[in-house]
Protein backbone atom coordinates (compact mmCIF):
# COMPACT_ATOMS: atom_id res chain seq x y z
CA UNK A 1 0.00 0.00 0.00
CA UNK A 2 1.26 3.38 -1.06
CA UNK A 3 0.69 5.82 1.31
CA UNK A 4 0.70 10.21 0.81
CA UNK A 5 2.67 12.21 3.62
CA UNK A 6 0.20 14.32 5.56
CA UNK A 7 0.46 18.21 4.66
CA UNK A 8 0.27 21.30 6.41
CA UNK A 9 -2.80 23.74 6.01
CA UNK A 10 -1.18 26.76 4.15
CA UNK A 11 2.14 24.97 3.56
CA UNK A 12 3.83 25.76 0.07
CA UNK A 13 6.62 23.21 0.22
CA UNK A 14 6.19 19.81 -0.24
CA UNK A 15 5.85 17.57 3.54
CA UNK A 16 8.74 15.57 3.91
CA UNK A 17 8.33 12.26 3.87
CA UNK A 18 7.11 10.36 6.71
CA UNK A 19 9.56 7.68 7.51
CA UNK A 20 9.45 5.85 10.70
CA UNK A 21 5.50 4.86 10.28
CA UNK A 22 5.40 1.17 8.91
CA UNK A 23 2.87 1.14 5.58
CA UNK A 24 0.33 -0.74 7.39
CA UNK A 25 -1.07 2.60 9.51
CA UNK A 26 -4.26 3.64 8.13
CA UNK A 27 -4.76 6.13 5.80
CA UNK A 28 -5.63 8.51 8.08
CA UNK A 29 -2.31 9.73 8.47
CA UNK A 30 -3.22 11.42 4.62
CA UNK A 31 -5.44 13.80 5.98
CA UNK A 32 -3.50 15.60 9.04
CA UNK A 33 -3.97 18.85 8.97
CA UNK A 34 -2.34 21.33 11.07
CA UNK A 35 -4.27 23.60 12.92
CA UNK A 36 -3.35 27.26 14.14
CA UNK A 37 -6.31 28.87 14.98
CA UNK A 38 -8.99 28.33 18.23
CA UNK A 39 -11.69 25.91 17.34
CA UNK A 40 -14.79 27.40 18.39
CA UNK A 41 -18.84 26.28 16.60
CA UNK A 42 -22.02 27.43 17.42
CA UNK A 43 -22.60 25.74 20.41
CA UNK A 44 -22.19 28.57 23.09
CA UNK A 45 -20.15 26.60 25.78
CA UNK A 46 -16.66 25.15 24.75
CA UNK A 47 -13.82 23.03 26.59
CA UNK A 48 -10.72 25.24 27.27
CA UNK A 49 -7.22 23.58 27.54
CA UNK A 50 -4.16 24.98 28.65
CA UNK A 51 -0.92 22.96 28.68
CA UNK A 52 1.68 23.90 31.42
CA UNK A 53 4.62 21.96 30.38
CA UNK A 54 5.37 17.60 30.39
CA UNK A 55 1.81 15.88 30.08
CA UNK A 56 0.16 18.31 32.85
CA UNK A 57 -3.48 20.47 30.99
CA UNK A 58 -6.16 22.48 32.91
CA UNK A 59 -9.44 21.71 30.87
CA UNK A 60 -12.23 23.82 31.79
CA UNK A 61 -15.76 23.87 30.48
CA UNK A 62 -18.14 26.40 32.15
CA UNK A 63 -20.66 25.06 34.94
CA UNK A 64 -18.54 21.70 35.20
CA UNK A 65 -15.63 20.47 37.18
CA UNK A 66 -12.30 21.91 36.38
CA UNK A 67 -9.43 18.86 35.72
CA UNK A 68 -5.61 19.27 35.77
CA UNK A 69 -3.76 16.33 34.56
CA UNK A 70 -0.37 14.72 35.65
CA UNK A 71 0.97 17.52 37.56
CA UNK A 72 4.74 17.89 38.15
CA UNK A 73 7.55 19.17 40.41
CA UNK A 74 10.81 21.20 39.52
CA UNK A 75 12.49 17.90 39.47
CA UNK A 76 11.89 18.10 35.72
CA UNK A 77 13.47 20.97 35.37
CA UNK A 78 10.50 23.17 34.66
CA UNK A 79 8.79 25.43 37.52
CA UNK A 80 5.98 23.34 39.55
CA UNK A 81 2.81 24.21 37.86
CA UNK A 82 -0.08 26.38 40.90
CA UNK A 83 -3.34 25.58 39.94
CA UNK A 84 -6.60 25.03 41.43
CA UNK A 85 -8.86 22.29 40.60
CA UNK A 86 -11.85 19.92 40.98
CA UNK A 87 -10.14 16.75 39.79
CA UNK A 88 -6.71 15.38 39.50
CA UNK A 89 -5.65 12.76 37.26
CA UNK A 90 -2.43 10.74 37.88
CA UNK A 91 -1.48 8.61 34.97
CA UNK A 92 1.77 6.99 37.19
CA UNK A 93 3.41 7.40 40.17
CA UNK A 94 6.71 9.47 39.03
CA UNK A 95 7.29 13.21 40.10
CA UNK A 96 7.05 14.29 36.62
CA UNK A 97 2.72 13.49 36.70
CA UNK A 98 1.96 12.87 40.32
CA UNK A 99 2.45 16.39 42.07
CA UNK A 100 -0.42 16.41 43.86
CA UNK A 101 1.02 19.52 46.12
CA UNK A 102 0.80 21.75 42.81
CA UNK A 103 -2.93 21.99 42.74
CA UNK A 104 -5.16 23.45 45.41
CA UNK A 105 -8.79 23.22 46.23
CA UNK A 106 -10.96 20.62 47.62
CA UNK A 107 -10.02 18.23 44.64
CA UNK A 108 -10.77 14.87 43.58
CA UNK A 109 -7.68 12.95 43.44
CA UNK A 110 -7.76 9.61 40.22
CA UNK A 111 -4.73 7.76 39.94
CA UNK A 112 -5.96 4.13 38.55
CA UNK A 113 -8.70 2.50 36.17
CA UNK A 114 -12.56 2.99 36.81
CA UNK A 115 -15.50 4.80 36.31
CA UNK A 116 -15.71 7.91 37.94
CA UNK A 117 -18.64 11.06 37.41
CA UNK A 118 -17.45 14.29 39.36
CA UNK A 119 -19.05 17.63 38.96
CA UNK A 120 -20.67 16.60 35.71
CA UNK A 121 -17.56 15.43 33.96
CA UNK A 122 -17.72 11.58 33.50
CA UNK A 123 -13.53 10.34 33.68
CA UNK A 124 -12.96 6.75 32.45
CA UNK A 125 -9.03 5.51 33.73
CA UNK A 126 -8.07 2.39 31.34
CA UNK A 127 -5.04 0.91 32.67
CA UNK A 128 -2.32 0.41 29.70
CA UNK A 129 0.75 -0.95 30.99
CA UNK A 130 4.17 -0.94 29.10
CA UNK A 131 5.00 -4.51 28.55
CA UNK A 132 7.02 -6.03 30.84
CA UNK A 133 10.77 -5.04 31.52
CA UNK A 134 12.58 -6.43 33.89
CA UNK A 135 10.82 -7.02 37.47
CA UNK A 136 7.48 -6.26 35.67
CA UNK A 137 5.35 -3.67 33.41
CA UNK A 138 5.50 0.24 34.07
CA UNK A 139 1.91 1.18 35.34
CA UNK A 140 0.16 3.52 32.90
CA UNK A 141 -3.54 5.00 33.05
CA UNK A 142 -5.11 6.50 29.94
CA UNK A 143 -8.46 8.68 30.86
CA UNK A 144 -11.09 9.50 28.68
CA UNK A 145 -13.01 12.50 29.82
CA UNK A 146 -16.68 13.24 28.66
CA UNK A 147 -17.23 16.90 28.76
CA UNK A 148 -20.91 16.89 27.76
CA UNK A 149 -20.60 14.89 24.80
CA UNK A 150 -17.34 16.22 23.83
CA UNK A 151 -14.51 12.76 24.44
CA UNK A 152 -10.43 13.85 25.29
CA UNK A 153 -8.27 11.22 25.78
CA UNK A 154 -4.87 11.36 27.99
CA UNK A 155 -2.39 9.05 27.41
CA UNK A 156 0.17 9.59 30.19
CA UNK A 157 3.01 7.67 29.95
CA UNK A 158 2.20 5.53 27.08
CA UNK A 159 5.50 3.79 25.59
CA UNK A 160 3.64 1.11 23.12
CA UNK A 161 1.48 1.11 19.96
CA UNK A 162 -1.82 -0.69 21.88
CA UNK A 163 -3.85 -3.17 20.25
CA UNK A 164 -6.77 -2.48 17.80
CA UNK A 165 -8.79 -4.12 20.78
CA UNK A 166 -6.96 -1.64 23.66
CA UNK A 167 -7.95 1.15 21.03
CA UNK A 168 -11.37 0.13 20.87
CA UNK A 169 -11.96 0.41 24.52
CA UNK A 170 -11.47 4.33 24.26
CA UNK A 171 -14.48 4.85 22.82
CA UNK A 172 -14.61 8.04 19.96
CA UNK A 173 -12.28 10.54 20.74
CA UNK A 174 -12.49 14.38 19.53
CA UNK A 175 -9.26 15.40 21.41
CA UNK A 176 -5.72 13.45 22.19
CA UNK A 177 -3.37 14.12 24.10
CA UNK A 178 -0.18 12.47 23.30
CA UNK A 179 3.10 11.96 24.16
CA UNK A 180 5.40 12.68 21.13
CA UNK A 181 9.19 13.34 22.73
CA UNK A 182 10.60 9.70 23.47
CA UNK A 183 12.03 9.07 26.17
CA UNK A 184 9.88 7.18 28.40
CA UNK A 185 6.94 7.12 26.56
CA UNK A 186 6.25 7.66 22.79
CA UNK A 187 8.37 8.76 20.64
CA UNK A 188 7.50 10.34 17.21
CA UNK A 189 6.86 7.46 14.36
CA UNK A 190 5.24 5.96 17.59
CA UNK A 191 3.31 8.73 18.09
CA UNK A 192 2.17 9.35 14.90
CA UNK A 193 0.80 5.32 14.21
CA UNK A 194 -1.14 5.36 17.63
CA UNK A 195 -3.32 8.58 16.41
CA UNK A 196 -4.21 6.72 13.23
CA UNK A 197 -5.03 3.91 14.81
CA UNK A 198 -7.50 6.12 17.44
CA UNK A 199 -8.17 8.71 14.58
CA UNK A 200 -9.07 11.61 16.83
CA UNK A 201 -10.44 15.17 15.38
CA UNK A 202 -7.94 16.94 16.86
CA UNK A 203 -4.38 16.01 18.38
CA UNK A 204 -2.61 18.19 21.24
CA UNK A 205 1.76 16.93 21.54
CA UNK A 206 2.78 16.57 24.79
CA UNK A 207 5.34 15.28 27.13
CA UNK A 208 8.54 17.15 24.73
CA UNK A 209 11.40 19.03 25.24
CA UNK A 210 9.73 22.72 25.65
CA UNK A 211 12.52 24.40 27.73
CA UNK A 212 14.82 23.22 30.07
CA UNK A 213 13.51 19.71 31.03
CA UNK A 214 16.23 17.14 32.44
CA UNK A 215 14.42 14.04 31.18
CA UNK A 216 15.68 13.05 28.04
CA UNK A 217 13.12 14.43 25.45
CA UNK A 218 12.85 15.15 21.88
CA UNK A 219 11.17 18.76 20.59
CA UNK A 220 7.85 18.89 18.61
CA UNK A 221 9.46 19.70 15.24
CA UNK A 222 10.41 15.86 15.21
CA UNK A 223 7.13 14.75 15.79
CA UNK A 224 5.41 17.37 13.00
CA UNK A 225 8.05 16.61 10.89
CA UNK A 226 6.84 12.47 11.28
CA UNK A 227 3.60 14.01 10.52
CA UNK A 228 4.27 15.59 7.70
CA UNK A 229 3.89 19.45 9.09
CA UNK A 230 6.24 21.84 7.72
CA UNK A 231 5.90 24.55 10.59
CA UNK A 232 3.10 25.21 12.98
CA UNK A 233 2.70 28.09 15.45
CA UNK A 234 1.67 27.46 18.71
CA UNK A 235 -1.45 29.13 20.66
CA UNK A 236 -2.04 30.12 24.37
CA UNK A 237 -5.57 28.45 24.78
CA UNK A 238 -7.59 25.75 22.62
CA UNK A 239 -10.72 26.22 22.70
CA UNK A 240 -12.86 23.80 20.90
CA UNK A 241 -16.49 22.49 20.70
CA UNK A 242 -17.65 19.73 19.12
CA UNK A 243 -19.87 20.62 16.16
CA UNK A 244 -17.31 22.97 15.10
CA UNK A 245 -14.66 19.61 14.74
CA UNK A 246 -13.25 19.01 11.39
CA UNK A 247 -13.32 15.31 9.32
CA UNK A 248 -9.96 15.22 9.03
CA UNK A 249 -7.66 15.27 12.03
CA UNK A 250 -5.81 18.66 12.88
CA UNK A 251 -2.85 19.13 14.63
CA UNK A 252 -2.56 21.79 17.66
CA UNK A 253 0.34 22.92 19.10
CA UNK A 254 -0.05 24.75 22.45
CA UNK A 255 2.29 27.13 23.95
CA UNK A 256 3.66 26.33 27.69
CA UNK A 257 1.77 28.09 30.36
CA UNK A 258 3.19 29.68 33.44
CA UNK A 259 0.69 29.36 36.50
Amino acid sequence: MTRRAPRAVGSTRPAPPTNGVNDVTPAILASVRAASCIILGPRRRNVELTWYGMSCFRMVERGLATVVTDPFDSSVGLPAPKLKADIVTVSHDAPGHNNLAAVKGERRVIQGPGEYEIGGVFVTGIAMNAPAKGNGARPNTLYVFDFDGLTVVHLGDLAFVPSQPQIEDLGTVDVALVPVGGGSALNPAQAAEVISLIEPKLVVPMHYKSGKETLKLGPASRFLSEMGINSLEPIDVLKVTKGALSEETQVVLLERAES
